[in-house]
């Protein structure tokens, strides 16, 4: 896909002259075959050196997220509590902006994880720290384990680190029934966004499982959350009971966890989708040809934090949400290189659960029922 929209054509100089003021890079030229590949492993690497070589962070822009982004959250908590009492079913429809104002907030804590918020490593942390609460996601161990997803998205070889679990077609024939049954209940939306999402941010985040109980950072980042969350929320009860903090911000968590689930989903997860082992794998074009480009209305970019450019944030993660959709304009032939799902189209992929190696792309369990017969 990327290929045909590089391939063939010579990028306009004055688009791409490789001026790091102007937002400029380098030009790609015409090729086809092999050489195409090459080309295109060229431009995407040199767009991502140019965006990497830049200072992206602008305080004063991701202040003013901050400013109009948690006042409106705490609102919306302060609003569900009102109703709690007397008229639950508002406190409930309240629950959903407030949820897609916690995803908002996630954004934010995403970035200063990637360093991408402010230009200050402590004012991220801080404001990382803070969020981390509402978010229940530990700030430094969340932070390392995305790096690792980010290192590894994509590779067959080295699967398992943040991303949704996915297996092959060889995989999946080479399990028993029962395996293949609790793989299948795992993929459906009903589990994976409605029970299997909310209890990993709830429940799960807070124990050191797998390598974050031989990680002294991610141990002790579990553990400053934990004591933070005992004192905020453990304070809320005894002032409000426990019941009514349960009531208000359970909804909050469980559906804000589940629209997150549903955009990591859906950012890697489609037809064309990249996969390849680690001989055959690279970093850029894992960016571009893994990545979605969802695109969806301008109001759930904003609660979404622009996360759906992710294949300009996955070939920069240096770049914050507020500067994604500037790149993306920068440099229309990265456009063109990614899938781009709009909303309608994204709800087909929940269909596409296993990986064939030898087609190359995503199918469904009825297609891998098909191939056997």
């Amino acid at each position: 896909m990327f290929t045909d929209a590089i391939a063939g054509r010579r990028v306009a100089a004055s688009q791409l002259c490789g001026n790091r003021e102007t937002g400029a890079a380098p030009s790609a030229y015409a090729a086809s075959g092999s050489e195409a590949r090459r080309s295109v492993k060229t431009v995407t690497s040199q767009i991502a050196q140019h965006f990497a070589a830049r200072d992206w962070t602008n305080n004063r822009r991701s202040l003013v997220q901050v400013a109009c982004t948690l006042p409106a959250f705490v609102a919306g908590l302060a609003a569900m509590a009102a109703t709690v009492e007397d008229a639950y079913w508002a406190t409930l429809l309240l629950a959903i902006p407030t949820a897609g104002l916690l995803v908002r907030l996630f954004i934010f804590q995403h970035d200063c994880g990637h360093g991408s918020f402010f230009s200050s490593r402590a004012a991220n942390g801080i404001l990382g720290r803070l969020i981390s609460i509402f978010t229940m996601t530990p700030y430094e161990h969340w932070k390392r384990s995305h790096a690792a997803h980010h290192a590894t998205s994509g590779n067959l070889d080295d699967r398992g680190k943040g991303d949704v679990p996915t297996i092959t077609l060889n995989e999946y024939r080479e399990m028993s029934p029962l395996g293949r049954l609790g793989y299948r209940i795992f993929r459906h939306p009903v589990f994976l966004l409605g029970v299997g999402v909310p209890i990993n941010f709830i429940i799960l985040q807070r124990f050191p499982l797998g390598e974050a109980a031989r990680d002294p950072i991610s141990l002790r980042s579990i553990a400053e959350l934990n004591v933070m969350m005992l004192a905020v929320y453990g304070g809320a009860m005894a002032l409000f009971g426990i019941a009514p903090v349960v009531a208000v911000y359970l909804p909050v968590i469980v559906v804000a966890a589940a629209i997150g689930g549903w955009l990591f989903f859906i950012q890697h997860n489609y037809e064309e989708a990249y996969w390849r082992h680690s001989d055959d794998w690279t970093f850029h074009e894992a960016s571009l040809a893994g990545s979605s480009y969802y695109d969806l209305p301008a109001v759930l970019h904003w609660f979404t934090g622009n996360i759906g450019y992710h294949h300009i944030h996955h070939l920069c993660c240096r770049v914050p949400n507020h500067r994604l959709r500037d790149c993306m304009t920068a440099f229309p032939e990265l456009n063109r290189g990614a899938k781009r799902l709009s909303l309608r189209e994204s709800f087909g992929c929940w269909k596409f659960a296993l990986w064939d190696d030898d087609a190359r792309q995503m199918i469904s369990f009825k297609d891998a029922e098909r191939s056997r017969s």
